[in-house]
């Protein structure tokens, strides 16, 4: 099927950030659109109001009659369906074209400048980032991204005019190998997704491979401190960054009164006096990985540093809810050992000398076996832990694997508490708090309007 050919698509798996963004990019395009998921969300409902045919019931007999012709309905999935899906075995048995979203991605940004963002974390916050910096800026861009930017309020942002396309290049399934960036930062390549990979250097491998996709005359700017080993093209300019040392750094950092200054190294400009709009020092690193691609792309000094400083983030991304000198509460997706380390640490640097409590919830049995020993050294690094039940996403119970295996292995003396995932609301009630954060990426965070409301009456 061309391009030209699609007269619909179909989504099983529509409420997936990744998914929902290339709904609203052929929504944007006026080509029919619907799908199945399996419960509403508000960006389900969000899609709705745009124009997505989106139900929840996984029943072939209502699938609405717009996107049962085989021959112009494009249907596109996500690897977290199981291949028992009801739907899903109905375009498959009846001759429709069957797509993965990153394949779908790799088709549509073929005619554009891709500027990617890969690594196991950050790589929301940073390709958000630079979706800011050139969307303000006289460059402009389209962008498909892992999170809702909460200068827009979507996932999507579309120029009819620009040649770039930013993309959030997503390792899991090695959904990136569909891509073939004009420019990719790799934030990070801790190991992650052993569900897929199996072991750390199978992991380093996929990374290698995708360096290896850039285009002849393209860029990669790669983080100074990973394992892997990059095999790129003849033609690629392979630059360095960090926050310390590389071909991009910061100098010059200011840290106080809830504020975060720094002046920015870099082969193509220097800038003085970079403001972080969201003040956590990760995003230091974050912001120079951003500026970079922005500077590749064409963006001018000013317009990177007015971008910087009116950049509001990322939702579930260091999602400040209340920041007082009595309280602060945030939520933040983190659910990788070093994420969490990283973003703990942040906290301290922003936060010095207060009290941090976390309320964690493990995503994935998997992760939680592989990784628990990591999970509960970097948990450690608070002053206060909360535990609540695994979020299972797409996978069955491991006998043997809860929560208390990582609550078994923190740090002697540090207060511990196991809350059943229900109970949160009235563990928060009963309890006081000086720094308060909810960190994981499963369903945990539908409770944060509910605690933002219980924690304001004490700020």
């Amino acid at each position: 099927m061309k391009y030209e050919d699609i007269k619909a698509v179909y989504f099983i798996g529509a409420g997936g950030i990744g998914m929902s963004a290339l709904i609203r990019y052929f929504l944007q395009n006026g080509i029919p659109t619907g799908g199945y998921d399996r419960t509403s969300t508000p960006l389900t409902q969000a899609l709705i109001t745009e124009g997505a045919q989106i139900h929840f019931e996984d029943n072939p007999n209502i699938i609405p009659e717009t996107f049962r012709n085989a021959t112009h309905t494009l249907v596109v999935y996500t690897p977290a369906i199981p291949e028992d899906h009801q739907e899903l075995m109905y375009f498959k048995q009846n001759g429709f074209e069957l797509k993965k979203r990153a394949e779908v991605l790799g088709i549509l940004t073929h005619s554009f400048k891709g500027l990617c963002v890969a690594g196991t974390h950050g790589k929301t916050t940073t390709s958000t980032m630079v979706a800011h910096l050139l969307h303000q800026s006289h460059v402009r861009c389209n962008a498909f991204l892992g999170g809702i930017s909460k200068n827009y309020g979507t996932n999507y942002l579309h120029s009819s005019d620009s040649p770039y396309v930013v993309i959030e290049a997503d390792e899991f399934d090695r959904s990136f190998h569909w891509l073939t960036p004009y420019a990719s930062v790799i934030t990070a390549t801790d190991a992650d997704h052993l569900d897929i990979y199996h072991t750390a250097e199978a992991y380093l491998e996929s990374f290698s491979k995708y360096s290896s996709l850039i285009q002849n005359d393209g860029y990669l700017v790669i983080h100074t401190n990973l394992a892997m080993q990059p095999r790129i093209k003849e033609g690629v300019k392979m630059l360095t960054y960090s926050r310390d040392e590389g071909d991009f750094h910061a100098e010059n950092v200011r840290i106080g009164n809830g504020e975060i200054l720094f002046d920015l190294i870099s082969p193509f400009e220097n800038i003085r006096d970079i403001q972080l709009g969201v003040p956590v020092s990760i995003n230091i690193e974050n912001g120079i990985a951003a500026m970079a691609l922005a500077q590749i792309a064409g963006a001018t000094a000013d317009e990177i540093k007015r971008g910087m400083a009116s950049f509001e983030g990322v939702e579930r991304r260091f999602d400040f809810k209340i920041k007082t000198d009595k309280l602060v509460f945030l939520s933040d997706y983190a659910h990788h050992p070093m994420e969490i380390k990283n973003c703990i640490l942040s906290l301290r640097e922003v936060f010095n000398g207060r009290k941090l409590t976390a309320i964690f919830q493990p995503h994935l049995y998997t992760r939680t076996r592989d990784f628990y020993h990591e999970f509960a050294d970097s948990l450690s690094l608070l002053d206060e832990v909360v535990l609540t039940d695994i979020y299972p996403a797409r996978e069955l119970p491991i006998e043997g694997i809860t929560s208390e295996i990582i609550y078994r292995h923190l740090r002697p003396g540090i207060e511990r508490h196991l809350v059943h995932k229900n109970d949160v609301p009235r563990f928060v009630a009963e309890h006081s708090f000086d720094v308060l954060i909810i960190l994981g990426a499963g369903d945990l965070d539908d409770y944060v309007p509910e605690l933002t409301t219980l924690l304001t009456p004490r700020a």
